[in-house]
């Protein structure tokens, strides 16, 4: 079962961008939906999960968000009046916990990732569910994706499989094998003919790149000390970009296998990677909270967002009492540091202070 996260925690699990380019989406533990506005200094904030929300997936219309939480919902949002349109739930155990979301292409079907009860595909005029794809045995599956034709649905999870879903009734057409550890992401290929899925264990991370009709393997991009959390394509197919668990984002060229750039991007696990609509800027969120843009060409920084943290501005600069490890906690919460000063003030009183 997944583990809980503290209230205070201000990771970011998944972010998308509306199909028109104006708007961003983010969730993650804090039980929020963040919407990204560039008109506006201020995100919106869509409030009705009661737990981690783990994916965020905008409709192909951009009429509707799409949001699955730990607290056993996807809810569909109208983003312009922030409320809840509808709720789905599982009709055989109300406790099952979502992760990742997806749109079919034609918006008709939405898919979810979930804990042990495998992928559930949604008719959302009705709110009826279609189909679940089981996995034997029952995985943790983190995230779904649909091939850019509609045909075919990609799964991820934590047996190490890559599993292929017929999108009409649920089929399995295809179990790919290959994984040491646990699958993370997968994504697909812009003309949808290859699907990279990215994992690995604690140690180390991988990337295979398959040939989805023959269902081979011809390119392994392993060479990576951190898990694979995240991926997306270039907008020609020729480059792939992975987020891991350094906090660092690779591009690989993917016909020689080679990682071409590497971009220092979270404090911590980079959790989710989104190319905009134009194929010009990537978008990163991870477990620091910050949104950040990149020109997905050059890997240059453009811009970070960030909802404000609980100690943002917060000075502990010369504060005493609080170890290294207490100080990293709160600046990772907004606090500030000037280590260039010497000598320490008093302790934080209790009630701002943190604990280990």
């Amino acid at each position: 079962m997944p583990v809980c996260v503290s209230k205070r925690c201000i990771c970011s699990f998944s972010i998308c961008k509306s199909p028109d380019g104006s708007q961003f989406a983010s969730a993650g533990a804090d039980t929020l939906v963040t919407l990204w506005d560039g008109a506006r200094r201020t995100p919106s904030l869509l409030h009705g999960h009661s737990w981690t929300v783990y994916g965020v997936a905008w409709s192909p219309d951009g009429r509707l968000l799409a949001s699955g939480g730990w607290d056993n919902a996807v809810r569909l949002w109208d983003t312009t009046t922030g409320e809840a349109r509808q709720i789905f739930q599982d009709p055989d155990h109300i406790d099952t916990i979502f992760c990742g979301v997806a749109w079919s292409p034609d918006g008709k079907l939405l898919a979810s990732a979930s804990y042990q009860r495998g992928v559930q595909v949604w008719e959302v005029t009705t709110g009826t569910r279609r189909w679940v794809g089981w996995t034997d045995p029952p995985a943790w599956i983190r995230r779904v994706a649909w091939s850019p034709d509609g045909m075919c649905l990609a799964s991820g999870g934590d047996d190490g499989s890559v599993c292929l879903w017929e999108a009409s009734d649920g089929t399995l057409l295809e179990k790919l094998r290959g994984h040491r550890g646990i699958v993370m992401s997968v994504a697909w290929s812009p003309e949808g003919t290859r699907l990279a899925s990215g994992g690995g264990g604690r140690d180390s991370g991988e990337i295979f790149v398959w040939e989805v009709q023959s269902g081979e393997r011809p390119y392994t991009l392993n060479e990576v000390s951190a898990m694979i959390n995240a991926l997306a394509w270039g907008p020609t197919g020729a480059v792939l970009v992975s987020g891991g668990s350094d906090g660092r984002l690779r591009w690989w060229e993917v016909q020689s296998g080679q990682c071409v750039r590497v971009q220092e991007a979270h404090q911590g696990t980079v959790q989710s990677l989104k190319v905009s609509p134009d194929g010009s800027t990537l978008a990163s969120c991870g477990e620091d909270g910050a949104i950040r843009l990149w020109d997905l060409e050059s890997g240059e920084p453009l811009q970070t967002l960030r909802r404000d943290r609980p100690y943002e501005r917060l000075d502990i600069t010369g504060i005493r009492g609080l170890s290294d490890a207490q100080k990293a906690s709160l600046r990772a919460l907004g606090a500030l540091e000037d280590r260039s000063v010497g000598g320490e003030l008093p302790a934080l009183p209790a009630e701002r202070g943190m604990t280990t």
